[in-house]
């Protein structure tokens, strides 16, 4: 019996450090998927032109390419026996966060950002809104991963067509009142982000348990990795009208800071501490970051209906 028994408590120990190795290195894996490699600085250096739309597009198709093709790979829809419903949902949550934000861009960029009056859609931009309108948790018929891919490629040829001789690609319309509609959009979406963050006891009808959090957590996080990142093509892509407006230019980068906080907050587990209690409350947390970038990008709507570029 001792025998057995001191075997039975090393097996137990070896699971338990097994799962609190498992749960590092899952932790410190996210820290480093949640960072972007693409500096829109080296690929579009300041001092080289470029066409209106391109760093646009190239850092939406970034943001997508990552995705589908890190370590994680793309993890709403993996099969059920190993699924995020199984296994670690973290990552999950946030990328069918990232996708909803991805789609309205991409919609607006196709709507209104290159599109003006009676004008026609751009094609590739047609195609890439509609790609990445798929199933994010669709397993095949069609997988996400083909079609989401599939939108990416559409993105490069959009700057592609950019550069064609005729130009075959609609270029992006420079005037900063053009923005307000992005920015509509963006803020419709941490509205959203700060109703999961800041809900104490229910949300859609549904307790909210402990174990929730972290999905409501990472879902409003991947809202802001989007915005984080398509707020720095916006700096490049209006530098003009931007620098022209020393309230905007303030602006702009107080909202891009504090998404960059937001899309890069990653505590070991997500809490859910009282407001009095000794605990962190994460989802509280996030909601600091959120929230302030909602409130610039208000001001930022309202700075450019005051004096449109």
């Amino acid at each position: 019996m001792g025998r057995k028994k001191t075997i039975a408590i090393a097996v137990g120990v070896l699971i338990l450090i097994g799962w609190i190795g498992g749960g590092l290195a899952l932790h410190f894996g996210q820290i480093r998927h949640n960072h972007l490699d693409y500096d829109i600085d080296a690929h579009f250096p300041a001092n080289q032109p470029f066409r209106p739309g391109e760093i646009f597009a190239s850092t939406l198709a970034a943001i997508m390419d990552h995705e589908l093709h890190s370590t994680f790979g793309w993890r709403p829809n993996d099969f059920f026996l190993w699924g995020p419903k199984v296994l670690a949902d973290n990552n999950s949550d946030r990328q069918v966060g990232i996708i909803m934000a991805v789609r309205e861009t991409t919609r607006i960029f196709k709507d209104h950002l290159t599109k003006v009056s009676s004008n026609e859609y751009d094609p590739n931009l047609v195609i890439a809104d509609t790609d990445f309108r798929n199933d994010a948790e669709r397993w095949i018929l069609p997988a996400p991963e083909t079609k989401y891919a599939d939108g990416v490629a559409h993105l490069r040829a959009y700057v592609a067509g950019l550069h064609a001789n005729p130009e075959t690609s609609r270029e992006l319309n420079q005037r900063s009142v053009e923005m307000v509609r992005l920015f509509q959009t963006w803020t419709d979406l941490l509205g959203d982000a700060h109703a999961k963050l800041y809900q104490t006891s229910s949300y859609g009808g549904k307790t909210i348990h402990t174990w929730d959090c972290d999905h409501l957590f990472y879902h409003a996080q991947g809202y802001a990795h989007v915005m984080f990142y398509m707020m720095k093509a916006i700096r490049r892509e209006y530098a003009g009208q931007i620098k022209e407006d020393p309230v905007l230019a303030t602006l702009c980068d107080e909202a891009t800071e504090a998404l960059g906080k937001a899309a890069t907050l990653k505590p070991l587990i997500v809490l859910n501490g009282g407001p009095d209690g000794i605990f962190a409350n994460h989802r509280r947390n996030l909601d600091t970051y959120i929230a302030e970038a909602r409130q610039k990008m208000y001001s930022i709507r309202e700075e450019i209906e005051r004096s449109p570029m």
